[in-house]
Formats: C-alpha cells, structure tokens, sequence
C-alpha cells in the first residue's frame, strides 16, 4: 500500500482547488501556444490519481496511477456521473439517437482508469496524442526511466509539472532538457510546468 493509498479518501478534499488552479494555468498557456486537444485525441493522464486531472480534457482519455484507492474513487466517480446521466436521459426522454441517426457516444466519453508505474507503462509505442502528467514528477521512483516511457507511449504533446520545492527538481529539470524539446516552461504558485514536443 503507498502513501497515496492511505490518503485516498480526503485526497480529493485535500487537493481539488490546488489542481483545478493549476488546470486553469494550464488551459491559459496552452491557448496561448495554440495547442488544442480534439475529440477524437488520445489522452493518457501519468499519475492521475483520483481523475482530477484527467476528467478536464476533452479526448479520448486514460488515466495510470500505482495507488489502487486513488482509482477506485476516480473509478466510482465516473459511475456516479454515468448514473447522473441516465437519471438525466430519463427525465428529459432523451433518445439513445439523436436526429441524424448516430448512436449515443457514451462509451467514447468514459475514462479508462489502469493500475501501473510511471516507470513500465502497459501501452505500445506512439499511441497517444498528448501526456500529461500534474504535480507527479517527483513522485516516480526512476525519473529517468519514467519520462523515457512518458516519450516513448506519446506522439508529440507533453505537459509535465512538479512541485518547486522538491529536492529532485534540479535532476527532473536535467532530464526533461535532455529528452524533450521546450515549447514554454512556467512557475505556478507551487509547481513548475513544462509544455513540452518530442525532441526533433
């Protein structure tokens, strides 16, 4: 059990404004470089937790995180909101087609929520359009290694933050120069946050 297991429960009490601040910053910055995530992107969320950073963003989306409670709050989170969304259809008598004919895309909208490590992640090369990873950087136990598999699952879009204070920031800093080609790198109120494309 990790340390996020034992907090699981108020995580989200003790961490909700701190990184929908951060998402906002985020959002800013991103508008700013023009970089848009669409419909139909891949997602993948390192380190997720318990979705606070995941369920923002449009896309195809996928959050990884080690801490088993995190994703089962993230997970029991997503059926509350699918329950909220059939109680909703009801109510209103929403058809499960709309006027053209297309099926209800409910099942594009849901989030995949997978146990695993930064450090050996269970996806194939290239497959997602955007990584992110908010206020975990300095949590991965292999730095190094981590943001090689953060590179080598993504195509060319990476967000990557990680607390000020951490006394890991300088070798965190090192690495992500080494690996990545900086678009804008920004200091938050408490993290510092990379924008980030594949090295060309």
């Amino acid at each position: 059990m990790t340390y996020y297991d034992d907090i699981a429960e108020g995580y989200e009490e003790l961490h909700k404004e701190e990184q929908e601040k951060k998402i906002a910053v985020i959002k800013k910055v991103m508008k700013e470089l023009n970089w848009k995530i669409k419909e139909n992107e891949t997602v993948l969320d390192v380190a997720c937790g318990t979705g606070l950073t995941t369920r923002p963003w449009p896309g195809k989306k996928t959050g990884l995180d080690p801490a088993r409670k995190l994703l089962e709050k993230a997970k029991g989170w997503e059926e509350w909101m699918e329950e909220k969304k059939d109680e909703r259809k009801k109510e209103w008598k929403i058809e499960k087609e709309d006027k053209k004919g297309k099926k209800d895309n409910k099942k594009n909208k849901k989030i995949k929520y997978i146990l695993g490590k930064a450090e050996h992640m269970p996806f194939k090369n290239h497959v997602f359009n955007w990584v992110l990873s908010i206020t975990a950087v300095q949590n991965f136990n292999d730095i190094n290694k981590a943001l090689s598999e953060i590179k080598r699952v993504g195509k060319n879009h990476f967000i990557l933050s990680f607390l000020k204070k951490s006394e890991k920031k300088e070798s965190i800093e090192k690495v992500i120069e080494k690996k990545f080609k900086i678009q804008k790198k920004i200091e938050e109120e408490k993290d510092i946050i990379y924008f980030l494309n594949r090295e060309v």
